[in-house]
């Protein structure tokens, strides 16, 4: 670290505050650096994301980022950047991960996920990488503040076609929706707005799988793959 030389472990700063006693300094600064490295639009969600007490998110074509193992997120990143460097891809991935520590400490937000049926068939990286991240997905689920759900192809038209979305809920306030596009992204906090778009991921929720045949539908892909 003293050279300055290949980046930093995301273990190191919580390390460096125990150490120095900086009440979470080094975590924060970290964090923030971290943060540059994703588009723009990300970022302000990338804010609320360890402030929220719930996250509830809509994914019709990838698993979501706060899912994802490294080896799925590594071929997203190739496919979207192919002259990206190997360390490039490293550190994009290795924030990308950084951001699922949301889901781990001992006080997890409540989180909620919908993920299309065409998400768990779409072979990204190969069968291998497929495998494990369905594995993934499984272990995820069997989580006691998270419920996951597939929708099938079979649910038809919805109101929430139009790309990816999620909820989040701080204790600061009203919920406030993220949308995202291919290469764009918004913050929705209109209270009319949050609230129809609200209301259409409850209907999500009731046109998709329970959770347990969600779960039969992740397992019998993954034993088919």
């Amino acid at each position: 670290m003293e050279t300055c030389l290949g980046p930093v472990p995301a273990d190191l700063p919580a390390q460096l505050d125990q150490v120095f006693s900086t009440d979470g300094l080094f975590k924060r600064l970290y964090e923030e650096i971290a943060a540059q490295s994703f588009p723009e639009h990300s970022r302000e969600r990338m804010k609320m994301e360890p402030k929220a007490v719930a996250i509830a998110e809509w994914s019709p074509t990838v698993v979501p980022g706060l899912l994802q193992t490294p080896a799925y997120a590594h071929s997203l990143f190739r496919e979207g950047d192919p002259r990206a460097s190997d360390e490039e891809l490293a550190t994009k991935v290795r924030h990308r991960l950084a951001r699922q520590d949301v889901l781990k400490g001992s006080s997890p937000p409540d989180f909620s996920v919908i993920i299309c049926e065409s998400v768990i068939r779409r072979n990204v990286g190969g069968p291998e990488v497929m495998r494990e991240q369905l594995a993934a997905l499984l272990t995820h689920g069997t989580q006691p503040t998270t419920v996951l759900q597939v929708l099938p192809l079979s649910a038809g038209t919805h109101g929430l076609m139009d790309g990816a979305m999620s909820i989040l809920t701080t204790d600061e306030g009203q919920p406030v929706i993220y949308t995202e596009g291919i290469r764009s992204g918004a913050i929705i906090d209109e209270p009319s707005k949050v609230r129809n778009l609200s209301r259409s991921y409850d209907v999500l929720t009731a046109s998709a799988l329970s959770r347990d045949a969600s779960a039969r539908m992740i397992q019998q892909l993954m034993e088919a793959s």
